[in-house]
């Protein structure tokens, strides 16, 4: 019986999610859930819809709450790390400030993005003080690293801590499952390989039982692919962009590879406003849809909190998310092995081309044994020579001036931006990024 530790548990939505696939998981039956959260009012009304959920379920759990961190990781197998320091309004916060420099979508992800530059000081930190605590207190839980900065996560924490069991979770690969609904094919019957780095990754083996499926793709682009784009969402996963660089590079971008919840990579697409409306690319709306999303959950879960007579289980029926921390939790705990996609250390040579000692997204073979990555086809040479440029150099950096301390650390990070034009541009906008009110521990650690 497992006992699975949850950091950031105030996210109702995210941990009821959690809760109705464990109930669809009858080998995790009579597992203990701990909910951890700093947020009281949210950690309640997360636990009490928890609870709800399983009894309708008839699943048998032990559910705890608890405001203290360590009570929770205490005797946990797996702590899952959902926790985002000060919530969205730091990011939004953030941009203000890059908007006012000049910054825009489609450069790194260290400034106009979720991984900004003030908001992975903060997750980095926590990060490892939460990694300090199951050392201390559960040596052999695994730590499931869910919110970002996943790659700078895992690349640092395995580096400075071999020791600990660490994998790092995102559903981005799920987009492979809506090319094959675009294309007609159902999902159940691709297998594929998606290898590259977290928020990076491409499809570069794609089989429809059992034949090669590019053909397909590629039949689709030629004659139905303009009607699509007439009528898609902005920045779709088959919209003008991604079949562009499909085009150009031989493989497919997935999931947040090019939009903009990795980054709106590449800049190119995003030079100005009449390029992003040739490729039906808006990150400015699909970040306001992605925020308006969340609004959407909240009064929602508001509504079944509030309403004791609704079932959860109607409001959120039980069917299985596309998230992969309980299938991962069941292959270790009940030794039901699995092929899963993880984001771990590239020291298997995983992916050829990217460093062995940072973090790559691949296939790796889960069991009760552990996770053992899987070696891939790797990429085409100039997709790699771009991840290591706009992925592995900037993640590098930006550990260099987290270890450090040093300002110029920070400031050859901003320098890296493709919409850095001056010096003095990046240094203004550290000084106002660093003068957020809730930055103090960022702007000692750079001794200002």
């Amino acid at each position: 019986m497992a006992k699975i530790s949850i950091i950031g548990a105030g996210t109702a939505m995210f941990s009821l999610s959690l809760i109705r696939d464990i109930c669809l998981t009858p080998n995790l039956e009579g597992s203990t859930i701990s909910f951890m959260d700093i947020d009281e009012g949210r950690l309640e009304s997360a636990y009490a819809l928890a609870l709800r959920y399983a009894e309708e379920s008839g699943i048998k759990l032990k559910l705890e709450k608890t405001l203290d961190r360590r009570e929770s990781i205490r005797g946990a197998d797996f702590v899952i790390n959902a926790a985002l320091v000060g919530g969205h309004r730091r990011l939004k916060d953030g941009w203000a400030v890059a908007r006012k420099h000049g910054y825009r979508f489609g450069g790194s992800l260290h400034v106009m993005h979720d991984e900004g530059f003030w908001i992975n000081h903060c997750q980095l930190e926590l990060m490892e003080d939460i990694l300090n605590d199951i050392l201390e207190i559960s040596p052999d839980a695994w730590y499931m690293l869910v919110a970002n900065p996943v790659m700078a996560g895992v690349t640092y924490l395995r580096r400075k801590y071999p020791q600990t069991r660490i994998a790092g979770f995102c559903h981005g690969s799920n987009g492979v499952r809506y090319v094959a609904r675009t294309l007609g094919l159902d999902p159940q019957h691709i297998t594929f390989e998606v290898p590259g780095v977290n928020h990076f990754i491409w499809l570069t083996e794609f089989r429809y039982k059992g034949q090669d499926a590019f053909p397909i793709l590629d039949k689709w682009i030629e004659e139905q692919s303009e009607a699509y784009f007439k009528t898609c969402r902005i920045s779709d996963g088959m919209g003008p962009k991604a079949i562009d660089l499909y085009k150009k590079f031989g493989v497919f971008p997935i999931g947040d590879t090019g939009n903009p919840g990795g980054g709106a990579w590449p800049f190119w697409h995003h030079a100005d406003d009449e390029t992003e409306k040739r490729y039906r690319e808006d990150p400015e709306e699909w970040y306001q849809g992605y925020f308006r999303h969340g609004i959407d959950d909240v009064k929602l879960i508001k509504d079944v909190s509030d309403n004791l007579d609704r079932r959860v289980t109607d409001a959120f029926p039980p069917k299985h998310s596309t998230e992969p921390m309980i299938p991962f939790i069941e292959a270790i705990a009940c030794d039901v092995p699995r092929i899963m996609i993880l984001n771990i250390l590239n020291d298997g040579n995983f992916v050829p081309g990217i460093p062995l000692d940072f973090q790559v997204e691949v296939p790796c073979y889960v069991s009760a044994i552990g996770v053992e990555g899987i070696k891939t086809k790797g990429l085409p040479q100039p997709v790699i020579h771009y991840a290591l440029r706009d992925r592995v150099a900037p993640v590098e950096q930006e550990l260099c001036a987290y270890r450090s301390g040093k300002i110029d650390d920070l400031l050859a990070l901003i320098m890296m931006d493709p919409w850095t034009r001056s010096e003095a541009q990046a240094r203004e906008l550290i000084d106002d990024m660093l003068s957020l009110p809730y930055l103090d521990n960022m702007r000692k650690h750079y001794g200002l």
